[in-house]
């Protein structure tokens, strides 16, 4: 059976060039780099490489890069380190309804902490109302945090211009990149981003390290406490492997960033336009193409659910998502596609199909396929299909 994976927004796998620089530091160069000896200084030799190339990746300084464990403890020091640095200031903090959950569950801590958060409409294509931003700040705003790019329907943000609100009012800007960095072009300066958070299994690095980018001269409160490694900010044994498998990863992301974006959006973009035309009452959910990540496609499949599409799609050999990967598991629907107003019992059945590099037109010609025959047997079983709509055979 072919086995066709298209959840890369979950996760993407380990670029084999990756893995090959890794290797002498799972093996032979194995000191400790907080280590004063030479095993230990050939190691931090190696992580300041890595940390200048994920500087460069986003034009930011190499001693504003922190290295973490991944995205969600990046959004979790981020959104803390300031609550608590800045709390003297405010204690009000802006974001939005469609952040993922490593910002919301965060900032709902921080509410059952004495914080208020005020969470900023989006319009039905997930992309942030500016003008209700501007007007949520108050005097007493700390930080504004808002995603580079949806993790379920790919849309882009403004974030420049939210950048550029946030700093004309003297608040600080947090922005989720996960999904973005390695997709489309990223610069701190430019888009006047205060932190930024990563991880680097997006962009086919390995799992469980991530970095968080805090501009120089802005107060952070540790998460992590316990040694002296990143200048003292986040104690811990240094994962050097690891470092230096996100350092290349993001190198050869940033690299070769538009022959990639235009490869998979081709595809990307094959595969909507067949959905579209081969499969009757569906909805393409999110922005349009040149405001969407180019490796992700959003459907709702009208009055089937879901999850059945998504374990008849496995049954074939094809991964998909009916969700974010981390709230996959639940079947509520997704908290994206209502604050974006689609209706609940069409956000029931919706998939996000994100493509990678090595995703075919071919690929998608058989999923399309299998996709059409597992939609057609779920509305002949469904009450919900044959009310509204009347008998399947007639579609």
């Amino acid at each position: 059976m072919e086995r066709i994976y298209l959840d890369y927004a979950a996760t993407a796998p380990l670029d084999a060039r990756v893995l090959e620089e890794m290797m002498p530091y799972l093996t032979e160069v194995y000191g400790n780099a907080s280590s004063q000896h030479r095993f230990g200084q050939v190691a931090q030799m190696a992580i300041d490489k890595a940390r200048e190339r994920v500087a460069k990746a986003i034009g930011a300084k190499p001693n504003e890069i922190y290295f973490t464990s991944g995205g969600t403890e990046s959004d979790n020091w981020a959104i803390k380190g300031i609550a608590e640095a800045r709390k003297s200031k405010g204690r009000h903090i802006i974001s939005t309804p469609i952040e993922h959950h490593a910002v919301l569950h965060t900032l709902d801590w921080l509410k059952s902490h004495g914080f208020e958060i005020t969470y900023v409409p989006v319009d039905s294509v997930g992309k942030v109302k500016l003008d209700e931003l501007e007007k949520a700040i108050r005097p007493d705003t700390i930080l504004i945090t808002v995603m580079a790019a949806n993790n379920e329907v790919g849309t882009i943000q403004s974030i420049a211009e939210i950048g550029k609100i946030a700093r004309e009012h003297g608040v600080l800007f947090h922005t989720d990149a996960v999904q973005a960095v390695g997709s489309i072009p990223i610069n701190v300066k430019d888009m006047q981003i205060d932190l930024l958070s990563m991880s680097a299994h997006k962009f086919y690095g390995p799992k469980g390290i991530g970095a968080l980018y805090i501009r120089n001269g802005i107060k952070v409160d540790k998460l992590v406490v316990g040694g002296a490694q990143e200048r003292t900010m986040r104690g811990g044994t240094y994962n050097t492997a690891a470092i230096v498998g996100m350092g290349k990863a993001i190198e050869l992301a940033t690299e070769n960033l538009d022959e990639y974006a235009k490869k998979i959006s081709e595809v990307r973009n094959y595969f909507v336009n067949k959905v579209l035309n081969e499969i009757p009452e569906v909805i393409f959910n999110g922005a349009p193409f040149e405001d969407r990540l180019p490796n992700n496609a959003n459907f709702a499949f009208k009055y089937i659910e879901g999850e059945g599409i998504l374990m008849t799609l496995d049954m074939a050999g094809i991964a998909v998502s009916s969700g974010s990967a981390c709230s996959s598991g639940s079947l509520q629907s997704s908290h994206v596609l209502l604050a974006m107003g689609l209706e609940e019992v069409f956000a029931h059945g919706s998939i996000r199909f994100t493509f990678g590099r090595s995703t075919t037109k071919e690929n998608v010609d058989y999923v399309v396929e299998i996709l059409k025959g597992a939609v057609n047997r779920l509305r002949a079983m469904s009450p919900l299909f044959n009310q509204l709509k009347g008998d399947v055979t007639d579609v």
